[in-house]
């Protein structure tokens, strides 16, 4: 198989950038695509800390994922080797791990909030995508994932927010956004809007990618 087309999609927490690659991955089949996710590359730390220290601890930063392991995993992906990898369960106590089995393709995903920070990964990238939203959008966004689907406090998902979530996508994204491909303004809460730019970009990719290779 010839080297795979690698598009990364970055954007801030709250951005809705999961909603966005779930609906971008609805128009190819398993075999025409494979993603690989930042999130299973944190480093595990969570699993000792008390429910202040975790709190505190900032997993906002580019030090809290093993680059070189998910680096790793691409390379391999582009000389056509599958991967495994176990998945991350955000500190769900509750939650068994998964084994990620990620098969090559012809066009490979790489999403994440430092996947245009971190220099090996970005320069491998073909298309680079940048996932937004105002502030306040992300915010509310925010809230309401932590607050139902991983139980905390609304007093907690505001400091991290903060103290972690702003600054980081601040210092190790927004400077990236520019050099993007294409920037999607994710504001809307219509699901019709998100379906039409995805409709867009894969068939863009389509054309370049899948009918170059058949």
């Amino acid at each position: 198989m010839n080297k795979p087309f690698i598009v990364g999609i970055a954007g801030g927490s709250g951005s809705g950038k999961t909603f966005f690659l779930n609906r971008f991955l609805d128009h190819f089949t398993p075999d025409e695509v494979c993603l690989v996710s930042q999130d299973d590359y944190y480093i595990p730390v969570a699993h000792t800390m008390t429910a202040e220290e975790n709190k505190l601890y900032n997993f906002d930063l580019p030090d809290t994922i093993d680059n070189s392991h998910f680096e790793n995993d691409i390379q391999k992906l582009l000389v056509n080797k599958t991967i495994y990898k176990k998945e991350y369960t955000f500190n769900n106590p509750n939650a068994t791990p998964k084994l990620l089995q990620i098969k090559p393709a012809p066009i490979l995903i790489v999403e994440g909030l430092f996947i245009l920070h971190f220099k090996g990964i970005a320069n491998l990238l073909d298309m680079k995508i940048f996932v937004d939203a105002d502030e306040d959008i992300a915010l509310q966004r925010r809230l309401k994932r932590d607050l139902i689907e991983r139980g905390y406090s609304n007093d907690d998902v505001l400091y991290k927010w903060v103290n972690h979530v702003v600054p980081a996508y601040k210092e190790y994204l927004l400077p990236y956004k520019n050099e993007c491909d294409k920037v999607i303004l994710n504001n809307t809460h219509t699901a019709d809007d998100i379906l039409a730019v995805t409709e867009q970009i894969s068939q863009e990719l389509r054309k370049k990618v899948l009918t170059a290779k058949n």
